[in-house]
This record gives structure tokens, C-alpha cells and sequence, in this order.
């Protein structure tokens, strides 16, 4: 694994940023540390707060597709590696704030100004170029404009393209938050910690943390049956959505994990926008494979995961995000083939899981058509993803649908069409239920062709829920918890740890002395 076994290339070098115990680096930035590094290379940053400016000092040409970024890498094979977690900072405030990821509106910096508007600005950017790992540190406060923006860790194959243009990535050891929030002005608010679009992997996500976002914690997208990646022992929580897959399949894998204290807990969906082609289906890319987790041809597994409290509805929000039910553990909104599995899913006032049809009426780039979708299934919608094939095995739910409203429970289903494969159900502890009351029994033997049940009431519920087509859908007595005023939480009083060893398999330098261990 990189994140604890990396070996050096024959020939790396080790580029120096910052002080580490007292012995000064060759490099006072981040930045220019990747400017000078060469493929294969490690960059080691010592402890401190970074405000790093590549993309004030070189804003993106007129046409150029290259997000701003405070630290952009184009470089192969590079390895960034703070010497310590929870005190090397990439803080996109201002250099002379008061303090590391200042919630102060009067040190925020919105980015480099294009025809009168702020472009927001994103921390490290790996564009286009494989085999780069981020571990061992912070990013905060890269906050949205009017570029591709607001996201704090980007490994970016070629964002709106279409195209798969980035393959093997890891990050591990990382904290991804922003702590300002305006609400005169919501717009600017960060988006993502972990972004991954246009990637078809290997990729890995270990050890990590991500909270406070507008759009989700973590995303991996427009990566069509052919994502691998995978996200392992990390931490989500006061988002508008935990994670947000869209258009994201075939293998991928989250586990061992924790979605907490969200609007929505998790959420992967299928979407006719520029995270094209749609939709998002989890079916092993090569015909008649099996997973070996799953056991079945579905290679999107949810498996080993905490998924609890998740009603939270003063967090930032935004776009379609902003959707998301809040008091659900897991929507799986338009997606197929998709496993959830051994989860223990607790205390999510609404549902723990839905199977919903996503509608969709945004406008999408040149050439995309609604496939996969329908024009014409759901009325006032110009493309309408339906849900089936999807595999709910083996959790244990408990606590959850306390919010009281008619089909709260453990898990419910909307399904609009005919003739797909039925959405199956075996083997989960269920105490508060389902909707249809009857899902565990009716549905237990996977790859039957189902019918249509649009689930009137639940369809209800669920459109009260999210509010997608205001509050008319309510109930008189539909209580759902609805945005007082947004709140921004600290990182974790008990710090994350950091690497056991920064310097592990790191080559011999000053900071890193062989066969011996920094300190984090």
C-alpha cells in the first residue's frame, strides 16, 4: 500500500518544504517544490500553515480547462507527504489571517478576479497525470467562484470531458474542512474535501477525514463502470451529503467507514450533466465476472460501514446536492447494481437506505441524450433515472424512521418502470420496517423482472423530504427537520493521528535519516 509501503524509485529525490525538528527545508513552498520535483520524486512538508498561491500569482488563461489551484501538480508519480497531519496546513485564507483556517470573512480569499467575478479557488489539484499520492496533512478554506472551484483535494482527470484521463492516485492521512460559511452570500461556500473525477484508478482514499462542505465530502464521479477506487477508514460528517457518486460504477468499494451527522448520509446517483455518460450503474465492467465481495456481477460494494445520525439540516447546501432527504442514511437515487452490505446503519430519523428514481432537468453538454434514463417517466422532468438491481444484504438497522412520518423506517423502494431486475433484500435486521412493508419477503430472490411500484405514499414523503418541489407535497402532520441557521464544526477535539512514521520508505535525507522515524 502507498500510504504505508511505498518504496522509493530508483533515483527519487526528496525535496524539502518548510522546517521539520528544527532543520530548515530547501523550499518555503509547496508549489515550488512541485515545480522543481521531477517524476518519482517525494516532497516532504514540515509542520506549518501553507497559504499557497499558484493560482493568484498564475490565473487560468482565457480557455484553458485547468482549474485555479493553490498548488497545482502536473508531474507524475510525485509524493506529497506532511510530517504530520493536524499541523501541516494548506489554508487557502489569506497569508496574514490571525490563525490557521480562520473562519473570519475579512480573511477568506475568493481568488483571482475574471470580468468582475471572484473564481474561488481549489487547494492541490492533480491534473491529468497518474500515480501522485497526497498524505499526512490539512487542507481548509478553498472556497466556490465562478471557475470550477471550492474543493480542497482534486485529482482531476479532465472535469465536464467525458473522458477518463487520470489512472492510479492515493491519498491517505488527510483532513479536508472549511470553517467559513456566509450566508448573505452561500455561493462561496467549499464544495468537496475529496474530489476524484474522470479517474479510472487504481485509487485508494485511507485514513481520512471531511467535513463542513456544500456539495459532499467526498465525490467520485464520471468514471462509468470502470471507476476502482476505493475509500477505506475514513470519516464524514456536517455535510449536505457524506458522499456523492454520480455516473460512478463498476468496481468500487466503500468500507469501514463512518457517515455521520449530514443531511444525507451517502448518496450515488445517476445524472444527465457534464459528469457524463450517464448512469450510473455498478455492474462488474467485464461481462460474467463476479465480485468477491459481493459474490454476485455487482462490483459497487458499501460493506462494513457506521452509518448513524445522519438529520442534520443545518449544513451548508447547494444545487442538487441540497436534495438530499435529510435524516437518511443512504439514497441510491437512479443507480443500478449497486450492493450494501454487514452495515450497521443506526438513528437516521427518515429511512436508512432508499432506492429512489432520480429526476433530473438540468441542461447537458452537446451530445449527451438522457441514456440510460427516460424522457417521459416522471411528468415535469426531462430525464428520469429509475433504481433496480440493487442488493441490500446482511445490515443491521436499528433506531432508525423515529422522525414518525407515514413509510419512515429502515429502508423503503420507488420503482417506476417495468421489466428491469427487481432491487433484492435478504438477510438484513430490520426492526422499524420497510415501504413497502413487505420488501424483505417479496424481493428476496435477486434477478426476478419487477414492476413498477411507484409507492404513492413514499413518493410523498420523499418529495416533502427534500422539498424538490417545494412544500406542497406535505402532509399537515409531515414533520421534517428544516435550515435554521448553517453551522461550521472544528475538527475533532481528539486530534486524527497522523502516519505512524512520516518517513516510511521515504529515501534517505536530513529530515529522514535511514532506519530512522520522524515524529508526527
Amino acid at each position: 500500500m502507498l500510504a504505508a509501503g511505498t518504496t522509493a524509485a530508483a533515483g527519487a529525490r526528496v525535496l524539502t518544504v518548510g522546517t521539520y525538528h528544527g532543520n530548515p527545508g530547501r523550499y518555503s513552498s509547496i508549489q515550488q517544490a512541485v515545480n522543481a520535483a521531477h517524476k518519482g520524486d517525494w516532497i516532504l512538508v514540515g509542520p506549518g500553515d501553507y497559504h499557497e498561491r499558484n493560482d493568484l500569482k498564475n490565473p487560468p488563461k482565457a480557455g484553458s480547462d485547468v482549474p485555479p489551484s493553490g498548488v497545482l501538480v502536473k508531474t507524475p508519480d510525485l509524493h506529497i507527504r506532511g510530517m504530520s497531519r493536524n499541523r501541516t496546513i494548506v489554508d487557502g485564507t489569506k497569508a496574514d489571517a490571525s490563525k490557521p483556517c480562520s473562519d473570519a470573512k475579512k480573511f477568506q480569499d475568493f481568488g483571482a478576479n475574471e470580468g468582475g467575478s471572484a473564481l474561488g479557488r481549489n487547494g492541490i489539484v492533480v491534473w491529468k497525470t497518474d500515480g501522485v499520492t497526497i498524505q499526512n496533512l490539512t487542507t481548509c478554506n478553498f472556497l466556490a467562484g465562478s471557475a470550477s472551484s471550492g474543493n480542497e483535494i482534486w485529482w482531476n482527470g479532465g472535469d465536464g470531458s467525458g473522458k477518463l484521463g487520470l489512472g492510479k492516485y492515493r491519498g491517505a492521512y488527510l483532513n479536508t474542512t472549511s470553517t467559513f460559511f456566509d450566508p448573505k452570500n452561500p455561493d462561496t461556500a467549499a464544495q468537496y474535501g475529496m474530489f476524484t473525477s474522470n479517474s479510472n484508478g487504481p485509487g485508494v482514499l485511507n485514513h481520512t477525514y471531511a467535513s463542513n462542505f456544500n456539495d459532499s465530502n467526498y465525490y467520485i464521479g464520471a468514471c462509468r463502470k470502470l471507476c476502482n477506487q476505493k475509500i477505506d477508514n475514513s470519516w464524514s460528517e456536517y455535510s449536505a451529503l457524506g458522499y456523492s457518486g454520480t455516473n460512478a460504477g463498476g468496481r468500487l468499494v466503500v468500507k469501514n467507514s463512518e457517515f455521520d451527522n449530514n443531511k444525507d448520509g451517502f448518496d450515488t446517483n445517476s445524472q444527465n450533466n457534464d459528469d457524463w455518460p450517464s448512469p450510473q450503474n455498478g455492474h462488474c465492467a467485464k461481462k460474467g465476472k463476479v465480485s468477491p465481495i459481493t459474490h454476485t456481477e455487482s462490483c459497487w460494494a458499501f460493506i462494513h460501514n457506521y452509518v448513524h445520525d445522519n438529520n442534520n439540516p443545518n449544513v451548508p447546501a447547494a444545487g442538487a446536492a441540497a436534495l438530499g432527504p435529510v435524516g437518511t442514511g443512504m439514497t441510491i437515487t437512479g443507480g443500478r447494481f449497486d450492493t450494501i452490505m454487514d452495515n450497521r446503519i443506526v438513528h437516521n430519523g427518515a429511512w436508512g437506505v432508499l432506492f429512489i428514481p432520480y429526476p433530473d432537468n438540468e441542461t447537458p453538454p452537446p451530445g449527451q441524450h438522457c441514456q440510460g434514463g427516460s424522457p417521459t417517466l416522471f411528468p415535469g422532468f426531462s430525464c428520469t433515472y429509475d433504481d433496480w438491481a440493487n442488493q441490500l444484504f446482511d445490515n443491521k438497522f436499528s433506531k432508525n424512521g423515529f422522525f414518525g412520518n407515514p413509510t419512515n423506517s429502515d429502508f423503503g423502494e420507488i420503482t417506476l418502470s417495468n421489466g428491469n431486475p427487481i432491487n433484492c433484500y435478504q438477510g438484513n435486521q430490520a426492526p422499524d420496517g420497510s415501504s413497502p412493508p413487505t420488501l424483505q419477503q417479496t424481493n428476496g430472490k435477486c434477478g426476478q423482472t419487477g414492476t413498477a411500484d411507484p409507492n404513492p405514499e413514499l413518493t410523498q414523503e420523499v418529495l416533502c423530504d427534500t422539498q424538490l418541489l417545494g412544500d406542497g407535497p406535505c402532509l399537515p402532520t409531515d414533520n421534517y427537520p428544516r435550515l435554521t441557521k448553517v453551522v461550521m464544526h472544528k475538527l475533532p477535539k481528539k486530534q486524527l493521528p497522523s502516519m505512524p512514521n512520516p518517513c516510511s520508505n521515504v529515501p534517505r535525507n536530513t529530515w529522514c535519516p535511514a532506519g530512522k522515524a520522524g515524529r508526527g
